[in-house]
């Protein structure tokens, strides 16, 4: 008896569905993590520098110990300056300026910057710490408010340089350990490699600072450290909330009788989208700078701008201060 004819039954229905979820598997294996690839990405290759180890009592001692070692400085720089980014859609470069800048532990500050080619005076801010003075000759006004801006950024770059944006960057400030809590991460930061001169990762300290009051305890800065130096070469600043205000850079250190100073000092400000690059061409650590020094005049004629209430006023002050007796060289 032969054996009966195989029967194959042609469904097209069924090919479909086949190819359908094969595709569709395809299509969900990189969701799942197990779609093989063919080959690897490239990873960021290790720093071939000697590293250095430090405790976190070390970098607290480093920074406290130089911060009190620095009680003034008068400095020349060079200074390049923009304005903008992506809130303003737009970046502003402004030509390269030159300057002196004074400061006086605990909170005085003097800054004069000079025009390019003419060196006229473009503008000459003061503060104590509290209240600000600024005369700014191009436009024939005289700035005051409160040196720590509060509120929401002007329109106009100048109305947001305030001084407590130089004083935190251009110092590291002591870790009161009354006040402030710090902590020790070790972390890592791309750097350029010395030998191969190509971008390496490279293991190195952040000092978080924590500060607590009454409310709270809320992250103030942070601090970061080579490891190659254990120097802090950069510091974030953060405000009640949490915001990053400030960020600064200090590259290209220099011993001057036994105080490490920066060359270099970027600073960032994120919120109003201002920027700096501080060049260091002459510096004068620890000497005497009298009060006289940091005693600006209202030119006769100029416009009051009170920042802080936004009066306008064409007087000049019942009672000027008086003149400088010598001025920052």
């Amino acid at each position: 008896m032969s054996r009966p004819e195989k029967v194959r039954i042609h469904c097209p229905m069924h090919r479909y569905s086949l190819i359908k979820t094969f595709f569709l598997t395809l299509a969900l294996l990189p969701l799942t993590g197990c779609l093989l690839r063919s080959s690897h990405p490239s990873e960021m290759r290790m720093s071939t520098a000697s590293l250095k180890e430090a405790p976190l009592e070390q970098l607290v001692e480093t920074i406290n110990s130089e911060s009190g070692s620095l009680q003034t400085f008068i400095a020349s720089v060079d200074i390049d300056f923009s304005d903008g980014g992506k809130k303003k859609g737009q970046v502003t470069d402004y030509a390269e300026l030159s300057g002196t800048i004074l400061v006086r532990k605990p909170a005085m500050l003097r800054m004069q910057v000079k025009l390019p080619l003419v060196r006229n005076t473009a503008l000459d801010m003061v503060s104590d710490g509290k209240t600000f003075e600024v005369s700014f000759p191009p436009k024939n006004q005289f700035f005051v408010g409160t040196s720590q801006y509060v509120g929401k950024p002007s329109d106009n770059p100048l109305e947001n340089l305030r001084p407590q944006i130089m004083m935190d960057a251009l110092l590291l400030r002591p870790i009161d350990e009354a006040t402030e809590i710090p902590v020790l991460e070790q972390s890592t930061e791309v750097v350029r490699d010395r030998k191969t001169h190509k971008a390496a990762e490279q293991s190195n300290y952040v000092l978080i600072v924590l500060a607590k009051d009454p409310a709270g305890a809320y992250l103030s800065r942070k601090i970061f450290f080579s490891r190659e130096d254990l120097r802090p070469h950069s510091q974030a600043i953060y405000d009640r909330a949490g915001q990053l205000v400030t960020f600064a850079r200090y590259e290209n250190f220099t011993d001057h009788g036994g105080i490490m100073f920066p060359d270099i000092i970027d600073i960032q400000r994120p919120v109003e989208e201002l920027s700096f690059r501080l060049a260091v061409t002459k510096l004068r650590l620890n000497e005497p700078i009298q009060d006289a020094q940091f005693d600006l005049q209202q030119p006769p004629g100029s416009k009051l701008v009170n920042l802080d209430k936004k009066n306008v006023s064409a007087d000049t002050r019942v009672e000027p201060k008086h003149a400088l007796s010598s001025s920052p060289q």
